[in-house]
């Protein structure tokens, strides 16, 4: 079995938004754990040879790199999926202690037409986990206010030294559902 995305969710152009304006904000690191969700733009992220990809095994390994990219020079943006939240919560005491700079674009399961009940906890507390550790939550509900919503949370997060989170809305990702393979 595997998970297929309709095809309403890949015909939109927010991917495409977000990378641009990662792009126009210096963001030169992108470190996340696979998830269809963010499947396009991790494949634009491969393809540009200014933009380095690491390939996580989970997610909190990816605020101890934005950390490090900072420390080094560079701008860095985690990818994860709201499952995964609850794995950062000790490593998002860093960024409160020491100040630095953090921004995380989330892929909200849990929500609407979710089909997997293990996945509802995690969706429900994705917010108030960011924000008991400190992290300003942005939501993004609609595909047309990416490029809006990402610009504000990079200014916030790399010119005022914050820990910001975006969390994607489950509708912009499409209805998921299990499928047979064979």
């Amino acid at each position: 079995m595997n998970i297929a995305a309709p095809a309403a969710a890949v015909q939109t152009d927010w991917p495409n938004a977000i990378y641009r304006t990662l792009k126009a904000h210096h963001v030169a690191q992108i470190s996340y754990v696979p998830d269809a969700g963010h499947s396009r733009l991790i494949e634009l992220s491969h393809a540009d040879p200014a933009i380095a990809t690491t390939v996580l095994t989970t997610e909190e390994e990816g605020v101890a790199l934005s950390a490090g990219a900072w420390l080094g020079g560079d701008r860095a943006v985690l990818l994860m999926q709201s499952s995964g939240v609850g794995n950062c919560i000790n490593m998002l005491s860093l960024l409160a202690n020491c100040r630095f700079p953090f921004l995380t674009l989330v892929t909200m399961r849990g929500e609407w037409a979710e089909f997997n009940p293990w996945q509802i906890p995690m969706g429900k507390a994705t917010a108030q986990a960011f924000e008991i550790m400190g992290v300003t939550v942005f939501r993004l509900e609609r595909p047309e206010d990416a490029e809006e919503v990402v610009s504000a949370a990079c200014s916030l997060a790399f010119e005022s030294d914050q820990p910001i989170a975006i969390l994607i809305s489950q509708r912009m990702l499409g209805r998921k559902k299990w499928t047979e393979t064979k």
